[in-house]
């Protein structure tokens, strides 16, 4: 029996990883999708060829934090400094084949009318492919219970809460609102979560003894602040019986509480970011301002130690995800960061008040955990490939479209060297694809770097040129289902329970009789 061969493009001479395998394998591809995995795969005539010469094939990674042409700091006049463009073109150029970016629903106003608008930003504009997730300030009955149920039809099945940042900031009845509808929704829950209090008493007797120095932003927010709110979180979560992800967690006390919960079977989840495993807060003690540029919340920590403490939670398991919160604003730019020298006249050393919070990174996540996880021993290459591909894919309901190479899944891979053929080099914003005009690992070096990236059976960046290849507008939207990790367990820490749950248990028993 002969075997008709069709496909578009075959990827020979790799090896294969997911997140549980590394097998020596070629992978055929035909209309975007991967279709068979096999040694020693023949070729048919017409069919394209990408040689990995030994190297590791890993999925397409996935991004699933990033902030792009959007703004945390708008009331102060800060401007994003990425367009849909820029940023995806960046991913790719890191690896990264799809993205999740925010939503923002403004105070008062419509998640949907939110969702429409970035919707109008990113049609015709994305490198890669994308969602979105909504970020809820404003979770009304009618926001929750009947515009959330069509933003699920929709393909839309998460959401952001913060415990902190007046514009965006929750109450604890609020984000109780928040989790009784997502969980009846199957809405995935993500949570900043930081004691908001503490960081205003913090910051006003900071202020009050002149104490405004991009360092002591750090000073503001000391770890206790996130550990606190996690745990507060926590218990809401529980009471609820609804799933979290609690999102750049960087204090290793946070990590305890998680780790416990965790211990105890609750469906928490929590992501960290590269730069809490690489950096600390010398970075913002940097003179001339430059500290500025390394200014995010929750802030970069003083202690090397915890890095090593973030470190252990992302090989050990607590750690679900790994993203890069890519949240930009220009260094050189009076909507930037300079913003915190502009807001504070005679103050050279600036005010850490009017400082836009985030960093560039959504190019360097891949490579730097690359780098820093496999290169250098770490953690396997299949861990890699968990953390920055499958889970996300899983946790957000785009499994196993993405974030894995099955017959069925997107044609998404990256291709890197080989051991022997690795080359180590330096981070420099100049060989960086993104509109901002510093990265925070600028000298750090790297062992490795894509060769290929391929999007849907077609290379979209070529290591060897440094270009991104395809045209914006090759992005597609991702209409996303639930999660498929671990859900609600009907458990309860009372007789109460939500009434949609009675009801559906009322439903069964009948079923049964």
């Amino acid at each position: 029996m002969s075997l008709a061969l069709d496909f578009d493009l075959v990827i020979k001479n790799g090896i294969v990883v997911t997140a549980s395998d590394e097998v020596e394998c070629d992978v055929a591809v035909k209309d975007g999708k991967v279709v068979l995995l096999m040694a020693n795969l023949p070729v048919p005539d017409g069919c394209k060829v990408v040689d990995a010469d030994g190297g590791y094939v890993t999925p397409g990674l996935v991004d699933s934090h990033v902030h792009i042409a959007q703004s945390a700091a708008k009331s102060l006049g800060a401007k994003s400094a990425d367009d849909w463009t820029t940023a995806t073109r960046s991913a790719v150029a890191g690896g990264t084949t799809s993205v999740i970016a925010f939503a923002v629903q403004n105070r008062g106003e419509s998640m949907l009318k939110a969702v429409d608008a970035y919707h109008e930003l990113a049609t015709g504009n994305a490198v890669c492919d994308y969602s979105f997730h909504v970020i809820v300030t404003d979770p009304s009955e009618e926001q929750m219970h009947v515009e959330l149920p069509k933003l699920v039809e929709d393909g839309i099945t998460s959401v952001k809460i913060y415990s902190t940042y007046p514009a965006l900031q929750l109450s604890d009845t609020q984000i109780m609102d928040c989790l009784f509808a997502a969980r009846k929704y199957g809405v995935t829950t993500m949570i900043h979560a930081e004691n908001a209090d503490m960081i205003t008493w913090m910051t006003r007797d900071l202020a009050a003894r002149g104490m405004l120095a991009p360092i002591h932003h750090g000073t503001s927010r000391p770890p206790i602040v996130e550990s606190e709110a996690t745990n507060r979180v926590l218990a809401l979560s529980e009471l609820m019986d609804c799933p979290v992800l609690f999102v750049h967690v960087s204090a290793p006390d946070a990590f305890k509480v998680i780790r416990a919960a965790q211990s105890r079977l609750m469906s928490v989840y929590a992501e960290t970011c590269p730069h809490y495993v690489l950096l600390t807060a010398d970075e913002m003690r940097r003179p001339n301002f430059e500290g500025a540029k390394a200014c995010c919340a929750p802030p970069l920590r003083d202690n090397p130690e915890d890095r090593e403490r973030v470190w252990e939670n992302v090989v050990n398991g607590c750690v679900t995800v790994l993203s890069s919160d890519h949240a930009p604003t220009k260094w050189n730019d009076p909507h930037g960061k300079q913003l915190g020298l502009t807001k504070a006249p005679g103050r050279p050393e600036g005010d850490f008040r009017a400082i836009p919070n985030g960093l560039p990174g959504v190019e360097t996540r891949g490579p730097l955990m690359w780098s820093e996880g496999v290169c250098r021993g770490r953690m396997s290459p299949s861990k890699f490939v968990e953390l920055n591909c499958t889970n996300a894919a899983k946790l957000y309901g785009c499994y196993p479209a993405k974030g894995t190479i099955q017959p069925g899944s997107d044609a998404d891979f990256v291709v890197w060297r080989k051991p022997s053929a690795r080359r180590t080099s330096k981070v420099t914003v100049d060989k960086l694809h993104s509109a901002c005009d510093y990265t925070p690992f600028e000298g750090h070096p790297v062992d490795d770097w894509p060769v290929l990236t391929i999007l849907r059976g077609q290379v979209v960046y070529d290591g060897a040129t440094n270009e991104v290849v395809a045209p914006k507008g090759y992005g597609r939207f991702l209409k996303r289902g639930r999660s498929t990790l671990a859900g609600p367990r009907n458990k309860w820490l009372s007789e109460w329970r939500p009434q949609y749950v009675e009801e559906a248990e009322e439903e069964k028993r009948r079923a049964a009789q």
